[in-house]
């Protein structure tokens, strides 16, 4: 009986320091991956702080870029020159553009004086052609001479109108001095105020300038 008891007690014995190893072995087996688990944890901590140092120094060298895109690029002198020559170019248009209106202007200006200045000469012409014909008797209008003279004062007439001649209308209308040259008053209860009685001498207008005013008599 003694010896099983031994037996049993040195099993029990040999149970306990089994358990006792493997408690022993998983310790350090645990303890290894705790080692080895902070120290791949602090290799990627040294990466991740790396990478950031690296990128706040490109973030850095990013804003030195982007400036020099602020800067524009210096002009060639052959630019430079073009842009000249170019502006030159057109002033110099304008200017001969302003002097060419300016100067059909002063053309026109000057040629409408000088048809003035001929019609001023040939009204007096066509003044003594009506004077003439209206002094002619009723009995000799028919003469040869007098047609003549008729025909010659109606194309002289015709080519004035052609030419942007025309006559001032002035009896029964109202005076107007922009047209009218009043050299008469007189009272009439058959016109109305301040109308034309008598035309003395017919007046023209060339392109609606004023050539010769009308002589008219002005009624009340």
């Amino acid at each position: 009986m003694a010896e099983k008891k031994e037996e049993m007690m040195e099993e029990v014995l040999e149970d306990l320091e089994k358990d006792a190893a493997e408690k022993q072995t998983e310790e350090v087996s645990e303890a290894e991956e705790t080692e080895t688990t902070e120290a791949e944890a602090s290799e990627s901590g040294e990466q991740a702080e790396d990478t950031e140092e690296s990128e706040s120094e490109d973030g850095q060298e990013a804003p030195v870029d982007g400036k020099k895109g602020f800067f524009k690029k210096k002009k060639d002198k052959k630019d430079e020159q073009i842009e000249e020559l170019n502006d030159k170019l057109k002033r110099q248009m304008a200017e001969f553009d302003n002097f060419r209106k300016r100067t059909e202007k002063e053309k026109s200006q000057m040629y409408d004086m000088g048809a003035k200045s001929i019609i001023e000469k040939i009204l007096p012409v066509i003044d003594n052609f009506e004077r003439g014909l209206a002094a002619v008797p009723e009995e000799q209008r028919e003469d040869a001479f007098v047609v003549g003279m008729d025909k010659v004062y109606r194309q002289m007439l015709t080519e004035l109108d052609a030419s942007g001649v025309k006559p001032i209308e002035a009896v029964g209308q109202e005076f107007d001095p922009n047209f009218h040259n009043a050299v008469m008053h007189i009272e009439d209860e058959n016109l109305g105020e301040n109308v034309v009685a008598e035309e003395f001498q017919k007046g023209y207008v060339y392109r609606d300038s004023v050539v010769r005013h009308s002589m008219v008599k002005v009624a009340n």
